[in-house]
């Protein structure tokens, strides 16, 4: 079975490959924690943050973004001493930004996700590459997402995290035409 060539030999990587990259997702919630996590990512591989994904979990309130916003001090120093995520200040401290800017949108928009897949007309973008070297890093939708993800107060939203958000969530499809996952999605 061939699978795109970014995945490794770990079953935990596998399987996010063949059963979640490239799904569109339009839960709320699910859409806050992809986008949180790929702000985590920043700097970093995906799989290190995908084997820590049960941690931030946990640590975040399963990405629960009106418990997130009630988080004080002590909490935001309990998060910065958990050794199962990345304790980077900045980073932390997004997560809290993003559930109030998440929360303003979903009030303005009625969901987070009409307000994300508006971006792509409601319905993903299917890409037809046969090589992993034309999977771009960003486009002009990933840069018009951030830009106006910004103006809304997001963090670690720049036009590369937007994209790749875009390619977890299915909002384009970017399994490579020799992949299994191609047609599935």
């Amino acid at each position: 079975m061939e699978r795109c060539g970014w995945v490794n030999k770990d079953p935990l990587y596998i399987d996010y490959h063949d059963h979640e990259w490239g799904v569109p997702v339009y839960d709320d919630r699910l859409l806050f924690e992809y986008l949180n996590l790929e702000g985590a990512q920043a700097g970093l591989s995906w799989y290190t943050i995908l084997k820590k994904r049960d941690n931030y979990r946990k640590a975040f309130d399963n990405f629960d973004a009106e418990k997130i916003v009630l988080y004080d001090q002590k909490k935001i120093d309990e998060l910065l001493q958990n050794e199962g995520i990345v304790r980077n200040k900045l980073k932390v401290n997004s997560v809290i930004t993003n559930a109030k800017a998440f929360l303003i949108v979903v009030e303005e928009y009625g969901s987070f996700s009409r307000y994300i897949w508006s971006f792509v007309d409601g319905k993903p973008i299917h890409n037809h590459f046969k090589d992993l070297s034309e999977v771009p890093a960003k486009t002009e939708i990933s840069d018009r997402l951030s830009k106006d993800m910004k103006k809304r107060g997001f963090k670690f939203v720049g036009s590369t995290i937007c994209y790749a958000f875009m390619q977890a969530t299915g909002m384009v499809n970017d399994h490579v035409e020799s992949c299994f996952c191609y047609k599935a999605n």
